[in-house]
């Protein structure tokens, strides 16, 4: 069970990570059209829609990254305070009732979706420019797996913590900078006075 979790937790991180490059290219096609636009006067048809399909792949495949690490917004008022036990108890009734049922939806809507944007290579509406967004929808498809994949490991976490009461961590890839400074200074302060 751990050995899968691990496979998922990686697997959700390889293309989190990977798309994350997206915003990258998302800044300099922006910079690009704010430059054409007001200084040369001579706007794009593509920039927009290019922007639009960037960011909502950027979205949809970092999904699973984010369930992997815990970081979707959760109403945990009531929730942080219970026994990682009756917490897994809770998450496991969700995942069953409410996160499958969707996920399937997102899967077998986007397939049909997709395969028929696939069938007459359909374009962007939303521009002249004509862009393909036959791949955009495929790629709730490939998020849909990824999360189904993910939403298993999280079941089996889930089993885990029933059993253990206690939860089982993601590995740490990604930590925050306020964190990483207040880490620094008490190190610093901890050297300064042994």
């Amino acid at each position: 069970m751990i050995s899968f979790i691990r496979f998922a937790d990686n697997l959700s991180a390889w293309f989190g990570k990977a798309f994350a490059w997206l915003i990258i290219m998302m800044a300099a096609g922006t910079g690009y059209e704010v430059f054409v636009r007001y200084v040369l006067n001579d706007p794009t048809a593509w920039a927009l829609d290019v922007s639009f399909i960037m960011y909502g792949t950027l979205f949809m495949m970092g999904g699973a990254y984010t369930l992997s690490r815990g970081g979707h917004v959760r109403g945990d008022f009531l929730y942080r305070l219970w026994q990682p036990k009756t917490q897994a108890k809770v998450d496991l009734v969700l995942y069953i009732i409410f996160f499958f049922p969707g996920i399937l939806a997102l899967v077998f809507a986007g397939w049909k979706y997709a395969a028929r944007s696939w069938q007459y290579a359909e374009v962007s509406v939303n521009s002249p420019a004509g862009i393909p967004i036959y791949q955009f929808k495929t790629v709730l498809v490939a998020a849909g797996l990824l999360l189904l994949v993910q939403g298993v490991a999280q079941v089996m976490r889930c089993i885990l913590a029933i059993r253990t009461n206690e939860w089982l961590a993601a590995e740490e890839d990604v930590f925050e900078t306020e964190d990483l400074l207040m880490q620094k200074a008490a190190a610093a302060e901890k050297d300064a006075h042994p």
